[in-house]
């Protein structure tokens, strides 16, 4: 094991930078001899960030400040750190670990640090990163990714792998990103752009922001209203507080809503389309040219003009086939439903 630091003991080493605000890091140290292929990351008051853009020499970085963005002298967080802290970095068979403890619970919040790290390092690393007071962002990385913050939010780009991650206290923004993606948060709204592959989302305390994804995609909010578009593979979606917007769908798809209403533009009905909403109205917008069997129901159903339906049609309820049959579309609301042709 090489050890590079253990700040209880030697707090102030001269091989290290030291600052004393956000911009500069209190302490950095390379990693260029190291080939890191595990990153593990625990600490109790900060951000953390792990980075594999190209251009960046490997390292890792140490920012220290007061909580409540106090600034803090030199010989403070020195004297902070050998009294209130633990904190050990070290390597071990191409795993770097940066674990932070307090040694006792601060009675007075403000009294507390936070620190935080940024970490520098080839795309083929996974990580396994905790904290209780900060966001957590990683970008451009190839590997089994797990990460969680209770107080802070997600921001991912261009991952690839396992990606498992949980906030109870911020949003979370995810892009450019593919293979198996688990995100969850309590605490505020997930926006997913450009990524592919198994993606999981979930949020009670949020929207749900959709774009350009691919794959099998199971998306849910009991927090906020559903907005996406450009959407291929299957979708399984629905929210208990707010309306659905779709637009622009190539895929198999579910929505639902309690919690207001709902409209889905559909460029191709995939293996199935259900929607329904017990909140509000229900708008579709279908293809003309595919097959369809459909079975619509509402307080009002919106009856067209349609060359290519054949079925019953009458104010409430809608059952029949469109170019001969095809993919099953069910619809329902407890309000009016609304179809249109394309």
């Amino acid at each position: 094991m090489k050890t590079f630091l253990t700040l209880f003991i030697v707090a102030c080493q001269t091989t290290f930078a030291l600052a004393q605000d956000d911009r500069t890091p209190y302490l950095t140290k390379s990693l260029a001899n190291d080939a890191i292929s595990n990153v593990v990351v625990s600490t109790s008051a900060g951000g953390i960030q792990v980075s594999g853009r190209t251009g960046e020499a490997p390292r890792i970085e140490v920012y220290i400040r007061g909580n409540n963005n106090r600034e803090l002298s030199k010989a403070e967080i020195e004297k902070k750190l050998a009294e209130d802290y633990e904190m050990n970095i070290d390597v071990n068979g191409h795993e770097l670990r940066a674990i932070v403890k307090t040694r006792h619970d601060f009675h007075n919040w403000n009294n507390g640090m936070s620190i935080s790290f940024k970490i520098y390092v080839p795309q083929n690393v996974s990580t396994d990163l905790q904290t209780s007071g900060g966001g957590i962002s990683l970008d451009y990385l190839k590997g089994n990714e797990t990460f969680k913050t209770s107080g802070g939010g997600l921001n991912i780009d261009h991952l690839t792998g396992v990606i498992h991650g949980r906030t109870s206290g911020g949003g979370i923004r995810v892009t450019n990103s593919d293979n198996d993606i688990d995100l969850n948060t309590s605490g505020g709204g997930i926006t997913a752009r450009n990524c592919s592959g198994k993606i999981r989302l979930v949020t009670s305390g949020g929207g749900l922001e959709l774009d350009d994804l691919r794959g099998d995609i199971d998306a849910h909010t009991s927090g906020g209203g559903i907005r996406g578009g450009n959407i291929r593979g299957e979708l399984v979606t629905g929210t208990s507080g707010g309306g659905i917007e779709l637009r622009n769908m190539d895929c198999s798809l579910e929505a639902n809503t309690s919690g207001g209403s709902l409209s889905a533009e559909m460029k191709h009905v995939g293996k199935y389309l259900r929607l329904s909403s017990s909140a509000g109205n229900v708008e579709v917008e279908l293809p003309a040219k595919q097959g369809l069997d459909l079975n619509l129901r509402g307080d009002r159903v919106e009856q067209i003009q349609f060359s290519g339906f054949k079925g019953d049609w009458d104010k409430e309820h809608v059952r029949g086939k469109v170019n001969g049959g095809g993919s099953p579309v069910d619809v329902s609301a407890n309000g009016n439903v609304s179809v249109r042709f394309n």
